[in-house]
């Protein structure tokens, strides 16, 4: 968390430590500071208020737009209410999921072993894929604060998603070491 270098903090869980060996924290420890130097946070942050103006935007429109004027009328307004809202989440989605990969890749940078974050991840994707998050599953908004998806109504990598299917993300972890990546893993 942070908006910046100077005013950031990295943290891990206990069951993080004890989940993986000390190789693997370090390529998630890379991963987060990877963020931190991407001022990661600062962009979501913004990027969330670009979304939630263009949301209240299409609201007001809908209770102040000038429905006599709009060759739709209310119906148009109706779709502008709905649509422009949708389209602002999948833009702010899909530059969640190219941060991840960016992190993923100066990760990999910053500790020398592109593989370690790799093992990191598989050993968490098949965590969470046995473990229930109630608390995530409840607030579906905080996924993107874990390093893989906690929901499991969402293990593709889909326009709806906050984070890069693990397994693409493996991969391009495994090309970046110059290692054929595995033939299967936690995701089946």
């Amino acid at each position: 968390t942070g908006r910046n270098p100077e005013n950031a903090a990295v943290a891990a869980t206990t069951g993080l430590l004890r989940m993986l060996t000390p190789e693997e924290t370090a390529g998630v420890m890379a991963h987060e500071l990877a963020h931190v130097k991407n001022r990661d946070t600062l962009i979501m942050t913004i990027t969330a208020t670009f979304a939630g103006a263009i949301s209240m935007l299409a609201t007001f429109a809908m209770f102040f737009g000038g429905r006599r004027n709009s060759p739709l009328g209310f119906i148009g307004l109706i779709l502008i209410m709905i649509l422009a809202p949708l389209a602002a989440a999948l833009v702010q989605m899909a530059i969640s999921r190219s941060r991840e990969y960016q992190a993923d890749r100066l990760g990999a940078e910053i500790c020398g072993r592109s593989l370690w974050l790799a093992s990191a991840l598989e050993k968490i994707a098949e965590g969470a894929a046995r473990i229930e998050n109630v608390q995530a599953e409840s607030k579906p908004a905080t996924a993107d604060l874990f390093i893989i998806n906690p929901l499991h109504a969402r293990r593709m990598d889909s326009l709806f998603s906050t984070h890069p299917d693990t397994k693409n993300r493996v991969e391009r972890l495994y090309e970046l070491a110059g290692v054929a990546p595995p033939s299967s893993g936690p995701w089946g």
